[in-house]
């Protein structure tokens, strides 16, 4: 199976990267390799999987003539700095001990059962890497319908535990510059998609795009509409939320400015505002307060003074 595959991949990569600059010989790999897949490591085996992981995730695997031991030169830097390989790494690890230790630590692992979505990854990774369209039947929470949609996959993204589809749709474009026109990109859930089917259609990936590029002034799996420019949010939090907020920022954008009057810490953010912001600043309710914009404030003021209302 391809999930197989890329495990192993993703085994080779973590392998190599905890070994450091030393390295491994192919005969260390061959021995750890056994003891975690029950399985012959060839060199054939070994040379099709390293050819595989800087094709797929740029990650190279060199070898010192010298000493004949593999390393992934400067490996905890490449996971450091590539958030999205880091993830990739952790979450097989994480599903391939989880798996290992089902029967030994049966009634000791608990997993919260999320609808990601990731049952259609595999077979959309392999479109966007054969250049294939794709036909999705897929239906909207606000709605009980669904709708088939003919689309060209440019990326994937993930966010809060759930997969989502970065497509150009054939249905919403209103122009004959194709996969240009920005208007007709959409976001798809993969945990909303009933169905997927590879087509035979190709495409070419339009110029200079970027998915963190994308997404990187807006909050969430919402990217800017023409004409829409980030604005400078700041907030302040108590002593104890600040710590949590230092862990996990609201924005990439977030920077500390430090004390705040009256107590707490001040935080700000460049953003494009949206209504998933507001509810994340309303997450944090008695913990977090909008200082500015006005227009951010009085907007989770208003959604707090709704939720307060439901309880009178």
């Amino acid at each position: 199976m391809v999930s197989e595959l890329i495990g192993k991949y993703i085994w080779l990569i973590q392998t190599l990267t905890a070994a450091g600059v030393r390295g491994l010989t192919l005969r260390e790999l061959s021995g750890k390799y056994a003891r975690r897949f029950d399985q012959e490591y060839s060199r054939r085996t070994f040379n099709n999987h390293r050819a595989a992981v800087e094709d797929l995730f740029g990650v190279s695997v060199e070898c010192d003539r010298r000493t004949n031991r593999y390393s992934i030169p400067f490996g905890s830097d490449v996971m450091d700095n590539d958030q999205s390989i880091g993830w990739l790494v952790n979450t097989f690890t994480v599903n391939s001990l989880l798996s290992l230790g089902k029967e030994r630590l049966s009634g000791r692992v608990s997993v919260e059962e999320i609808p990601s979505g990731q049952k259609h990854l595999t077979a959309i990774m392999q479109a966007m890497e054969d250049g294939k369209e794709l036909e999705i039947v897929y239906g909207k929470y606000s709605s009980s319908s669904v709708e088939t949609f003919h689309v060209q996959p440019l990326a994937v993204k993930e966010h809060e535990r759930r997969w989502y589809l970065v497509a150009y749709c054939h249905e919403r474009s209103e122009s004959q510059t194709g996969n240009k026109d920005m208007s007709a990109w959409r976001v798809y859930g993969l945990d909303r998609i009933a169905s997927l089917q590879v087509t035979e259609t190709p495409f070419r990936m339009p110029d200079g795009f970027d998915v963190e590029g994308l997404f990187c002034q807006s909050y969430g799996i919402f990217f800017p509409k023409e004409g829409e420019r980030p604005v400078t949010i700041r907030f302040k939090v108590t002593e104890e939320e600040a710590r949590y907020i230092r862990d996990l920022p609201i924005h990439r954008s977030q920077t500390e400015e430090g004390e705040a009057e009256g107590g707490g810490r001040l935080f700000r953010i460049r953003v494009i505002p949206n209504r998933n912001l507001t509810m994340e600043f309303c997450r944090h309710t008695g913990k977090l307060e909008v200082i500015e914009p006005e227009e951010i404030r009085r907007e989770v003021r208003d959604e707090l003074e709704k939720a307060y209302k439901q309880y009178l």
